[in-house]
């Protein structure tokens, strides 16, 4: 089972969409600036904004591709917290 995910970080008003086995464990990575790479480069926190579950890695790449975008960002955007 994979996940779909968004985490938005409101210090950066910044959304970043990924895909993982393990929704938990990336996100501490996300906050805990191990990964190398977008999130990584701002300050603050990110906070998990919406998943979706997925049965296989190609569903998850696919998805995933469709959330980055532009009706898939709009979607994304209507599940920040206000």
């Amino acid at each position: 089972m994979y996940i779909v995910y968004a985490i938005f970080n409101r210090d950066a008003d910044k959304i970043y969409i990924g895909q993982t086995m393990d929704i938990h464990e990336r996100l501490q990575q996300h906050n805990e600036h191990t990964l190398k790479g977008y999130t990584s480069r701002f300050e603050g926190e990110w906070s998990l904004i919406y998943t979706e579950s997925v049965a296989t890695r190609s569903e998850a790449l696919k998805r995933e591709k469709q959330l980055k975008s532009y009706r898939g960002r709009e979607f994304v955007k209507t599940h920040i917290p206000a």
